[in-house]
């Protein structure tokens, strides 16, 4: 049963992904803008509970959010800009935005909305959310957060 929940979010997801970029590249910033105004949290919102709820990892996603707690970065290693924001389900997760790869979101605020594109990765406190931005390599999904009308990736 977990595995089919499983096969069922990440055809979902696909699905989300290609419907939101309209046969767009996801570095088209035009592509995202336009296809994010519209977008529905609804959906992402169901996959990232049943993500979480079957402890599932490695899941591209789209969604949005509202900045509940501005966190330290963390240093360790690669930096990460660090928050957590709240689904429109309630659903809390923590994003972790490579900084030395991606611009910081300087004007980032508690109560701010956010929409976010990244690779989900469980935890018991609701999940991260990382590679919100390129990869140098072009081996990985390529994210994006978009804060006040303008993408960091």
């Amino acid at each position: 049963m977990n595995k089919l929940l499983l096969i069922v979010a990440v055809v979902f997801a696909g699905y989300v992904g290609l419907t939101q970029y309209g046969g767009r590249l996801p570095n088209d910033q035009a592509g995202i803008s336009k296809s994010n105004e519209a977008t529905s949290s609804t959906g992402s919102d169901s996959v990232l509970a049943s993500a979480f709820e079957n402890k599932t990892s490695n899941l591209q996603i789209e969604g949005k959010g509202t900045v509940l707690k501005m966190l330290k970065d963390d240093t360790d290693g690669s930096r990460h800009q660090r928050f957590i924001i709240r689904l429109d389900s309630g659903q809390t997760l923590l994003v972790a935005h490579n900084i030395d790869l991606a611009p910081r979101i300087n004007a980032l605020r508690e109560g701010d909305a956010l929409m976010f594109n990244g690779e989900y990765e469980w935890s018991a406190k609701g999940g991260v959310i990382h590679w919100t931005h390129h990869d140098p390599s072009g081996r990985h999904a390529a994210g994006w957060l978009k804060h006040n009308g303008e993408i960091y990736q």
